[in-house]
């Protein structure tokens, strides 16, 4: 009987015990869940600072080897970050004068084409007539016979304008200035972080999370470039042999879209086929743009891409579109321009800190390989030839000891 409550008892404890474990790991994973959300509040709040900065930081490590190639030339660090720069800004210019005329053209062609549009979707009646009753029935609801009006303040446009255009400079200036200051001091802050750790193991890690950072990043931007480039070329080849008016400025927006997977195609796409319906009326010529453009963009994400870059740089395309609906819905265009940048820092960060994971799509491979023969085996029909045994089985009977034959003694 002593023996039976002392069990009871120790039962109770060690469920008490495990208990208080779980509340315990509740609690920590309800700090890191409220630390997670505060984390995501202060970047929404101080997004007017962390977005330029954090662009900055993106563009800094896609120009990271050209600043180190322009150093080994013997010239220091902040005069290279300079040179970068400024090239970076003689890049943009040069884009900015070559499209503005034709970008200004066809902004001031976006009412005609929008008119076009509805003559051209005039023939769907039914809708139009629904449309039509819904809208009678909106003004027997509002006040009989009274017309709606809707009223237009002139230069309500200019006014919204001229409101973000000093959010636009300012914006402007601090990505220019924490690019040049990231480029100059990079190796700085490279020494600084790794004498923050105290052990050596601890600053290896640091190390390689920074040389794998940089590496995976600026590969990743220089190759997306490059790639990008390569689209709007085609683009812009494909549109001037298709007859759409403009073709190097469908190129160039090809190529600036592209930075923004999924997200800039989508609006690449909706662009051509408005532009299609706006100037042309035959529907092969409205489609040829934007099949066309479908299959550049499908060649360069699906072939040149991934022989480009490599297995290395592979992520999963739920994690990236995920991260792109969530930066952008945070910070907006400059949100989606980091969001695989992003991803490929945490890959990086997650792959040092816990190496095992590295490891883990193998194991998780082998173990659903595995899955699947037992599977197949379990649904094969009972009436089939049986199948001859394992090797290992063979071998083991062929290992199994004889029984000695007795010796059979002669009578005397």
């Amino acid at each position: 009987m002593a023996t039976k409550a002392s069990n009871s008892r120790s039962r109770r404890s060690l469920t008490t015990a495990q208990f208080d474990q779980l509340l315990a790991n509740l609690s920590r994973y309800a700090i890191l869940l409220i630390g997670v959300l505060a984390l995501i509040v202060c970047f929404s709040l101080a997004h007017v600072i962390l977005a330029p900065i954090a662009l900055a930081i993106v563009v800094g490590l896609m120009f990271g080897p050209v600043a180190d190639l322009v150093e080994r030339r013997g010239i220091a660090p902040a005069l290279s970050a300079g040179i970068v720069v400024l090239l970076l800004l003689f890049v943009i210019g040069t884009f900015s004068a070559l499209f503005a005329g034709p970008l200004s053209e066809w902004i001031a062609r976006v009412p005609l084409i929008w008119e076009k549009l509805r003559l051209q979707m005039a023939s769907l009646k039914e809708p139009l007539e629904s449309l039509g009753a819904i809208q009678d029935q909106l003004k027997g609801l509002v006040g009989g016979d009274a017309a709606m009006t809707v009223e237009v303040q002139d230069g309500s446009a200019v006014t919204d304008v001229a409101m973000m255009a000093p959010s636009i400079l300012a914006d402007i200036l601090l990505f220019l200035a924490g690019l040049y200051f990231f480029l100059a001091t990079r190796h700085h802050i490279r020494i600084s972080v790794l004498s923050l750790c105290f052990s050596r193991k601890m600053r290896w890690r640091v190390a390689h999370i920074f040389r794998d950072v940089e590496l995976k990043v600026s590969r990743f931007l220089l190759s997306a470039a490059l790639i990008n480039l390569g689209v709007g070329v085609a683009t812009t080849l494909v549109m001037w042999a298709l007859g759409m008016p403009s073709p190097l400025l469908w190129g160039a927006l090809a190529a600036l879209l592209n930075f923004i997977p999924y997200v800039g195609q989508a609006i690449m796409f909706v662009v051509l086929a408005a532009v299609a319906l706006g100037t042309r009326s035959d529907p092969l010529s409205i489609l040829a743009p934007v099949v066309a453009y479908g299959a550049i963009n499908l060649t360069a994400d699906q072939i040149v891409f991934p022989h480009l870059v490599g297995k290395a740089l592979t992520l999963n395309p739920f994690l990236i579109f995920v991260s792109i609906a969530f930066w952008l819905w945070l910070w907006g265009p400059m949100g989606g321009f980091i969001a695989v940048p992003t991803l490929l820092v945490l890959q990086s960060i997650v792959l040092h800190i816990f190496p095992s994971t590295q490891k883990l799509s193998g194991v998780i491979e082998r173990k659903l390989e595995a899955k699947a023969t037992v599977d197949t085996r379990e649904a094969e029909p009972q009436g089939t030839i049986p199948q001859p045994p394992p090797v290992a089985k063979l071998t083991a009977a062929k290992r199994k000891p004889r029984p000695r034959k007795q010796a059979v003694s002669a009578s005397p």
